[in-house]
C-alpha cells in the first residue's frame, strides 16, 4: 500500500516521527491483533495506514509550480516491509494560460 501527502518536509524528524506515530497507531509484527495476514505481519497493518492517509492528492499549481506551502513537501509512503514496484498516475485539471 502506497499513500502521496503533503507534510511538513524541512526537517527529517518529521518524516521519523511520522513513522513512530503510524507504528504506535497500527502496530505491527506477529503480536499484533490483526487477523489478516495472507502477505505476511505487514499486511493488514498497510491496509490500515493507507486508510488513515487516503489513496489519492489534489496539488495545486500556480503558472506551472507547485503552490505549496514554505515547509510543505509531497511524501510517498509505502507501508509494506517488502514492497513491490508500483506506479503514480498525474491527472492534471485545469486551463492553460
Amino acid at each position: 500500500m502506497i499513500n502521496l501527502y503533503t507534510a511538513q518536509n524541512a526537517d527529517p524528524d518529521v518524516r521519523v516521527d511520522m513513522e513512530t506515530f503510524l507504528n504506535h497507531v497500527v502496530p505491527e509484527g506477529p503480536k499484533a491483533p490483526w487477523v489478516h495476514t495472507a502477505e505476511g505481519d505487514d499486511d493488514m497493518p498497510a491496509h490500515a495506514k493507507s486508510s488513515m492517509l487516503g489513496c489519492s492528492l489534489d496539488i495545486p499549481i500556480t503558472q506551472g509550480r507547485l503552490n505549496l506551502g514554505t515547509w510543505q513537501g509531497i511524501w510517498l509512503c509505502e507501508h509494506r516491509d517488502r514492497a513491490s514496484s508500483r506506479r503514480v498516475v498525474v491527472t492534471c485539471h485545469g486551463q492553460l494560460r
